[in-house]
């Protein structure tokens, strides 16, 4: 063990259980940031939280028509202008 993982094993036997349980959290945080650079064992492989895959593109072909006047102002706001 290092003397790194001696020290902040030292500090969280002095932390509240509400505070352990934070570092628990951002530990899991960073392994799955990090995950890629991690060797997963089969127990860690089903908890490891995935980053959301990317909706750019996804609602593509849905609007079929733009009017032309798209951008001119509202009749209703008019009296605003």
């Amino acid at each position: 063990m290092t003397s790194a993982t001696k020290n902040i094993i030292h500090k969280l036997e002095t932390l509240p259980e509400s505070m352990v349980n934070e570092v628990e959290d951002f530990i899991d945080f960073l392994k799955a940031k990090h995950s890629k650079s991690f060797p997963k064992s089969a127990g860690e492989k089903a908890n490891v939280v995935e980053e959301p895959k990317s909706l750019y593109g996804a609602a593509k072909g849905t609007i079929l028509y733009i009017s032309d006047d798209f951008n001119e102002p509202l009749d209703e706001l008019k009296d605003y202008m």
